[in-house]
């Protein structure tokens, strides 16, 4: 024993790197140990996932006592553990061995102790000499420089953290690496220059009216009456019609065929560039494998985004930090956000509020703009530094405290920001998570499951890429003098009818490509004395056109219903009656999310269960419409997730506002445990967002190391 205690001595007064044998408690390690000591750097590659080769492992200790690790030096002197590439003596590039043993390249090294940290990012050990480089020396040749010109030197942040085996199972004793807090300037307008190339637009405008035989409609507008036919002696006080718009189909969408070879590209030419913030809670509790999935998950954003795109990632626990500007996601770009976002460590508390100022700070501050900007929000807690808790004596948390006013929507600057929140575990406040959404927006996805987290980013982004109308405005006017509105219902999309009761309008912003809206407005019909016909609206769509950015305006049809002596026997319309359904089931989620949060669970699961029977009974249910019966199974689930107090806390109060906003914005989001086309959501899908999610999935599937971090979900057969 005295030896082996000698030999330790000796191994830590040089400063080496030792490895402590097993205990008992770690014989059979957690998955959360064995998502530790999974590679970052091979969680972060999906060149890797593709063709299947696995990440290094942790070095296992012997059970014979404490000796070095020979694999482990082995393995540091052959990759740079900063910039993770080859390291090759007479490479043509400089190498550090520090006195713990560990090889850097001199450049990485340097940036990394220029600011005084003088620790090992592998193994911790203090260093008593440093590398310093000359102010004239250049980065090494053929390979991409740690700070480039341009990009604001936090190399700090671009330090690869590395872990011993922890001797317990117990996360809060992890060794990590503290990061450098560099200084951030006051005003964000840092950000990188846009520099795009000449997009092919196919959707040629040389007729913004649409009356050129060669002009492809962005938009497709058509009309639905409830019902054709009305006899002339009937009047109607809310007779209504619905307006359904459909968006361009996207070039990706006509080739949705899935090539593992040219992942990275997704029909980046054809499309609206995005500047993409996220903003990504790495408190405390998001420690072991929630932290790696959601690095992965990054990882698989980064190299999804293309040259045009432009990303900024915000990391925030007790306070918040800016890991680096907006940058385009070139070659070079992607290597450095996926070592920035390899660098995070989980620690602290939970402030979404300061995450969100900074990222949108980043979006106000920049210079220049790309035609679709966004924010995706990820947090698994509660904000307890903005928002406090709702109680007995204590008045209704307010939520929007927790959005700067640079995202809230203004009608004096037209500047909104779209912020898509996604709640992550049972934990997260979903009510303040929905708000945030709601109030920019965006949508709200429920990630119950860890394994989806990367399914819910494709879906997400998948959208964003595919960006095809912009500030769209639908202007619904009665074309009969005699006729007046009665209501326009849009869900979560801002309406108005006009003083005179003669015009609606609804402000409807960005679409996807191929994805439909549809709202019901209804009007006064009055009886006819004269005229077989009763000319009812008329529709405008007014939008830009993100690629030429040139405002175009497409109009319908006139609505008109018959009017004879006297009418057969009415069938209402299965398209009216299908969305009269969609938005009746929103009523209903609401009203029993309303009784639920006052404690009234078989109230709630009791409005739920008086829709399901009302839906049962209309045209589009007796027809087996694939809406309405999605609808009755999506109502049972909810009715299942409130059967207790425990349960509803947990999980059903996440879901039913998932579906809210799912069913509110008419757009696909990722509630409980799947996004695959054979869930719920797959009514908002579009072939965009299908496509990214088959990349998603294809690349799991290949992932040996991302099987066995997530779990052996994708290895189950999806349900027809």
């Amino acid at each position: 024993m005295g030896s082996k205690w000698r030999k330790a001595k000796l191994a830590l007064g040089l400063n080496l790197c030792v490895y402590l044998p097993k205990t008992l408690e770690d014989s059979s390690p957690s998955s959360v140990d064995s998502a530790e000591r999974l590679s970052d750097a091979a969680l972060l590659s999906p060149a890797n996932w593709a063709n299947g080769s696995s990440r290094p492992t942790t070095p296992t200790p012997s059970s014979h006592g404490l000796k070095l690790s020979r694999s482990g030096s082995k393995s540091s002197k052959q990759t740079c553990s900063i910039c993770l590439t080859k390291m090759k003596q007479g490479g043509g590039q400089a190498l550090f061995t520090a006195e713990c043993s560990h090889s850097f390249h001199f450049h990485c090294i340097t940036s990394n102790v220029k600011h005084g940290n003088q620790i090992c990012p592998v193994c911790r050990a203090k260093w008593k000499e440093i590398p310093v480089q000359g102010p004239s020396l250049d980065p090494p040749p053929g390979r991409p420089a740690i700070g480039p010109v341009g990009w604001p030197q936090n190399d700090a942040l671009m330090t690869v953290v590395r872990r011993l085996p922890p001797p317990r199972r117990d996360l809060s004793r992890r060794h990590i690496v503290p990061l450098y807090q560099a200084h951030e300037p006051g005003v964000f307008n840092d950000d990188e220059t846009l520099d795009h190339q000449p997009v092919f637009d196919e959707r040629s405008s040389c007729n913004k009216n649409g009356g050129d035989d060669n002009f492809v409609r962005t938009i497709e507008i058509k009309t639905f009456p409830e019902v054709t036919a009305v006899s002339k002696s009937n009047s109607h006080d809310s007779f209504t019609v619905l307006v359904h718009l459909k968006a361009a189909t996207s070039v990706t969408s006509q080739n949705p065929t899935i090539n593992l070879s040219s992942l990275p590209q997704f029909s980046h030419n054809h499309r609206a560039p995005v500047d993409l913030v996220t903003v990504l809670d790495t408190s405390g509790s998001m420690a072991g494998t929630k932290l790696a999935l959601l690095k992965r998950a990054m990882g698989f954003v980064i190299q999804n985004l293309g040259s045009n795109d432009r990303l900024s990632v915000i990391a925030f626990s007790s306070t918040a930090r800016r890991l680096f500007p907006l940058r385009r996601m070139t070659d070079t770009g992607r290597q450095q956000a996926l070592q920035a976002v390899n660098s995070l460590v989980a620690n602290g508390g939970t402030n979404i509020a300061e995450g969100l100022r900074k990222g949108g700070k980043v979006l106000e501050d920049r210079r220049g703009k790309n035609p679709v900007a966004s924010i995706i929000l990820l947090s698994d807690g509660q904000d307890t530094y903005t928002v406090s808790g709702s109680g007995p004596n204590q008045s209704q948390p307010n939520y929007q405290l927790l959005l700067p006013l640079s995202i809230h929507h203004s009608d004096n600057t037209g500047f909104q920001i779209p912020v898509h929140a996604f709640g992550f575990g049972a934990d997260h406040d979903a009510s303040s998570m929905h708000s945030i959404s709601e109030i920019s927006g965006g949508t709200f996805s429920f990630i119950e499951t860890e394994a989806v987290i990367q399914d819910a980013f494709a879906q997400c982004i998948g959208g964003l890429l595919s960006v095809v109308v912009q500030e769209l405005q639908v202007v619904v006017e009665c074309v009969n003098t005699s006729l007046r509105f009665g209501s326009v219902k849009a869900g979560s999309y801002p309406s108005r009818v006009m003083g005179d009761g003669r015009k609606g309008v609804i402000d409807v912003g960005d679409m996807y490509a191929d994805e439909e809206r549809d709202f019901l407005v209804s009007v006064n019909v009055p009886t006819e004395s004269c005229s077989n016909l009763t000319s009812l609206i008329k529709v405008r769509c007014i939008y830009k056109d993100p690629l030429n950015k040139e405002t175009a305006t497409i109009e319908s049809e006139e609505v008109r219903i018959e009017r004879p002596d006297v009418a057969r026997q009415a069938v209402v319309s299965i398209e009216v009656d299908r969305q009269r359904n969609r938005l009746q089931a929103a009523e209903a989620m609401a009203q029993a999310r309303g009784a639920a949060e006052l404690g009234d669970l078989t109230g709630a699961v009791s409005t739920l269960e008086n829709c399901r029977r009302v839906l049962s009974e209309t045209v589009s249910a007796k027809s087996q419409d694939r809406l309405c019966v999605a609808l009755d199974a999506e109502l049972k689930e909810m009715q299942e997730r409130m059967a207790s107090r425990h349960v509803y806390e947990a999980s059903g109060r996440a879901y039913i506002l998932s579906g809210l906003s799912s069913h509110s914005w008419q757009r696909a989001t990722a509630r409980g445990d799947s996004t695959d086309g054979s869930s719920l959501v797959q009514a908002y899908q579009t072939p965009s967002m299908v496509e990214m999610l088959t990349r998603s999935q294809a690349m799991l599937l290949g992932s040996p190391s991302a099987q066995r971090l997530v779990r052996p979900f994708y290895s189950q057969p999806k349900p027809r």
